[in-house]
């Protein structure tokens, strides 16, 4: 049969795999700038702490010296799993839907967060009335709409903002979160499994047994990051990894929120040890797989406050943080400007 004129070309995740040499690496002239001030800066050196080290990292990734954070964006990706009909969650899969209609209102937690920080908040549904596969039977995407997903995730990411703080929401999705670092790192079950919306001992034993038989579904799956990935993830998770890619080429730092949002960016750091360096943590959650992966991927969380509400709360609080950075770096006066004298020799 003659191929049809009007068919949309498939996407794939070799297109995917195909941008990871492309990604700009860091800017080492703004690096250099931004040290070289923060060593004339009024204060002892060091004693700013981690802050000093963000405004360094902020001008690195934004390649501009001074930094700035004046429009922030807040991106929500919400997505629905099919192995929430295991009852892994303590609440039923129709709360994703719900809570997107409250996160439109104004009326969810990330909402007030986002008028504190003054950043615009974007909301992205996918695909709400079609669950991914229960993935303890087989993948819980095919190849085609893992890569969408992607795509949809990268054209998320438009010009207007100066840091991306990502944050998802999806019922089950810490039990996806467990069955992909389970998947890309390995371990037991046991190891990445927490108790998520609050799950009871029967339920926290449920969501064992699903993570487990998840991995050994997929076995095929596992060598390649992107395939995991489309396996063990949601829609959520994948347009993550497609926004934290679009922010690497549009030269945005990314905030990443909590468990869900690490494990997604993940697949990633599997890819290409690099890929993540324009990325920080904002939060330790206190699912204990996400200290795992913290200490996995090297990353040092911002905050530890004992969150773990999801939809983008840790990064948002964290853009506070980078704002207080990038203003102390561009704003304070050096030893010269200010006439006080330097550090004795």
């Amino acid at each position: 049969m003659p191929a049809d004129e009007n068919a949309q070309p498939r996407a794939t995740l070799a297109e995917i795999r195909d941008l990871l040499p492309r990604l700009p690496g860091p800017d080492l002239e703004a690096a250099t700038t931004a040290r070289l001030r923060q060593a004339q800066l009024t204060k002892p050196p060091g004693s700013l702490g981690r802050l000093e080290e963000l405004a360094v990292w902020l001008a690195t990734w934004q390649g501009r010296h001074p930094p700035r954070i004046e429009t922030p964006r807040v991106a929500v990706f919400a997505g629905n799993h099919g192995v929430a009909a295991r009852g892994v969650s303590a609440y039923p899969p129709a709360v994703t839907e719900q809570m997107v209609k409250n996160f439109i209102a104004g009326g969810a937690a990330i909402n007030q967060l986002c008028v504190q920080i003054g950043a615009d908040l974007r909301v992205y549904e996918m695909a709400l009335e079609s669950p991914t596969g229960d993935f303890t039977q087989g993948p819980a995407m095919d190849e085609e709409d893992c890569a969408l997903a992607v795509s949809y995730g990268m054209m998320a990411v438009e010009e207007g903002f100066d840091v991306m703080a990502l944050g998802e929401m999806g019922i089950a999705n810490t039990t996806a979160a467990a069955a992909l670092c389970c998947g890309l790192f390995g371990g037991d079950a046991a190891d990445w499994v927490g108790r998520g919306t609050g799950v009871d001992e029967a339920g926290l034993e449920r969501k064992r047994q699903a993570v487990q038989q998840a991995v050994e579904a997929n076995r095929q799956a596992l060598d390649d990051p992107f395939t995991a990935l489309a396996a063990l993830g949601g829609r959520e998770f994948a347009a993550i990894a497609g926004a934290v890619l679009a922010c690497r080429l549009a030269r945005i730092p990314v905030v990443l929120d909590g468990f869900a949002c690490t494990a997604a960016a993940a697949a990633l750091f599997i890819a290409d040890r690099r890929a993540l360096d324009h990325c920080i943590v904002a939060h330790r959650s206190v699912e204990p797989g996400h200290s795992r992966l913290l200490q996995t991927l090297g990353q040092q969380p911002l905050l530890d406050l004992g969150l773990r509400l999801g939809e983008g709360s840790g990064a948002a609080l964290a853009v506070n943080l980078l704002r207080a950075a990038a203003l102390c770096h561009g704003g304070m006066a050096t030893f010269e400007e200010a006439g006080v004298s330097g550090p004795s020799d």
